[in-house]
């Protein structure tokens, strides 16, 4: 697949659909078969034949002549020429109506439905933004990772995930299409155990390869907020570009996801930096890239808010709110931090337990007890608030930024039609 369908939605066409008016119900016939045109139809909804007359008396007459207008891909319309001209019906390509937005359809090529899913519950992609379904879902991984760093468990989740993917165990079916979540989650857990020196706990299985994050907290605090950090920058860049798509470099410079947003957490970070290292230079560039944001923040902020006095206030009270939400957006960050040294400290506290049981004779069988229920419930536990925790952070930390508008999903004109007669082409393709 070309790598520009990966990211952004098939192009659209605006197209009538045109035909002699008494073969207007065969046209419509195949445009159902076809399932390639979203028809702007009223809001009635029929079912087979009766659907087709709906279109049918919904039709512009003309002379002999009916036509209906609707959205296409592009790449679908030479292939349903061919098959309406026989019929005596045609394509006609339209231009945009003032304000228009083509519906979205993304591409699909049956690899990415996990990550595709994490950016459809939050919404629609609108049709002129960058999708960012699989970034968002390595994201995704690499958080969970983060949160549940462990050799053992990460392994359970890699032979879950094949579980899932072999389609063995029928009750599981429908969660088949996350298989290739378990995996990349474990796969990444198991890095991290391996850096964190967890093995179904501090088992002493792995050594620690990059710091304990029961005796090293405070690195792995600021390891989190530094990766938080890189994400919401990538999530700026990606919002700049949307809102370019948008509207153009006015919408794309005045909005706080846009240029004025971006330009305020280059600052931040130079300014973070620049304290660190004693740099005054650093120090200097952040306050006047600072400066230029906050500039452009209260103009969008001032004109968004409609003008006047009351758009001054309100202008004012957006600009404080949104410096003061970058800060908590990425202190946000710390959760990975957070929820990996709880993780770590259950391990702990199983593994504890064991050792303590550990002796020969009946306490040993309670030894192995403790830790694999232990396991079997941190494992659960934790599955649950990484997974829950990472989704939070995409939605509320990284999307937010990314989408500052919702799209509409293409939904083709397609009613459940009787078979047609022989000599008509059968074959339902997709768009």
């Amino acid at each position: 697949m070309p790598w520009r369908d990966s990211i952004a939605p098939a192009r659209m066409e605006r197209v009538g659909v045109v035909a002699p008016s008494a073969a207007m119900t065969d046209v419509l016939a195949q445009l159902a078969v076809r399932a390639a045109v979203e028809l702007e139809l009223p809001d009635a909804s029929l079912e087979g034949r009766e659907e087709v007359d709906r279109a049918v008396r919904a039709a512009v007459v003309s002379g002999p002549v009916s036509g209906l207008v609707g959205w296409a891909p592009s790449r679908s319309l030479p292939g349903l020429a061919h098959d309406l001209a026989p019929l005596g019906g045609a394509i006609v390509r339209l231009s945009y109506p003032p304000g228009a937005q083509p519906p979205t359809m993304l591409t699909r090529d049956g690899t990415s439905s996990t990550s595709r899913l994490l950016v459809d519950t939050y919404g629609t992609v609108p049709y002129a933004d960058i999708d960012p379904a699989r970034l968002a879902g390595l994201a995704y991984v690499v958080m969970f990772g983060m949160m549940f760093g462990d050799v053992g468990h990460g392994a359970l989740l890699v032979l879950g995930g094949l579980v899932l993917r072999g389609g063995w165990i029928r009750r599981l079916e429908k969660f088949r299409r996350a298989w290739t979540f378990a995996i990349g989650a474990g796969v990444v857990s198991m890095v991290f155990g391996v850096l964190y020196g967890t093995a179904f706990g501090p088992t002493g299985l792995v050594p620690v390869v990059w710091l304990d994050p029961l005796t090293d907290p405070v690195p792995l605090l600021l390891a989190a907020v530094l990766f938080g950090s890189a994400l919401l920058g990538g999530a700026y860049a990606l919002g700049t570009v949307n809102r370019f798509r948008e509207g153009g470099w006015g919408v794309a410079l005045y909005s706080r996801t846009g240029v004025a947003g971006s330009l305020l957490f280059l600052s931040l970070a130079l300014l973070t930096l620049g304290l660190y290292i004693g740099t005054g230079a650093l120090v200097i560039v952040a306050a006047v890239l600072a400066t230029l944001s906050l500039a452009f923040l209260s103009v969008g902020l001032y004109l968004e808010a409609g003008g006047g006095g009351a758009g001054v206030a309100q202008a004012a009270v957006e600009l404080f709110d949104t410096v003061i939400r970058l800060g908590s957006n990425i202190v946000s960050f710390a959760r990975l931090a957070a929820f990996g040294l709880t993780h770590a400290a259950l391990l702990m506290v199983v593994w504890d337990g064991t050792r303590a049981l550990w002796a020969p004779g009946w306490r040993s069988v309670a030894a192995i007890l403790v830790l694999v229920i232990g396991n079997i419930v941190t494992f659960a536990l934790e599955a649950l608030v990484a997974g829950i925790q990472a989704l939070r952070l995409e939605y509320y930390e990284l999307f937010s930024r990314i989408f500052a508008l919702e799209g509409r999903p293409f939904r083709p004109w397609a009613p459940v039609l009787d078979p047609l007669p022989s000599d008509a082409p059968q074959e339902r393709r997709e768009p």
